[in-house]
């Protein structure tokens, strides 16, 4: 236990921290791409703020509202298409459940 007490170390201000070039200029250009990331975003959403909402043209209106209805036709001619499908096959059905019927009441 007395080995972890001696090589215990306090921070004061008679500290010494070394460090090599390499790691000082590592260590500022992380600070400077911080702060330069910060300012320009920073810049950019008070931009955003000032600027008023871009407006809907009459025609970008009509372009949706036309394809929103060609849709809305499509999904209705679809599903028309498979109430048709539906009916013939509840048809065919009536017809082999007749069958199968007449073929167990004739034995």
């Amino acid at each position: 236990m007395e080995k972890n007490k001696e090589k215990s170390t306090f921070v004061s201000e008679s500290t010494r921290l070394t460090f090599d070039l390499k790691t000082i200029v590592l260590i500022i250009g992380v600070a400077v791409s911080v702060s330069f990331t910060y300012f320009t975003l920073n810049s950019k959403i008070d931009k955003a703020m000032v600027e008023p909402a871009p407006d809907v043209t009459r025609m970008e209106f009509n372009y949706k509202d036309e394809l929103v209805r060609s849709s809305i036709e499509q999904v209705e001619k679809d599903v028309n298409q498979i109430k048709d499908d539906i009916s013939e096959i509840k048809e065919q059905l009536n017809k082999m459940d007749e069958r199968l019927y007449e073929m167990s009441k004739n034995r």
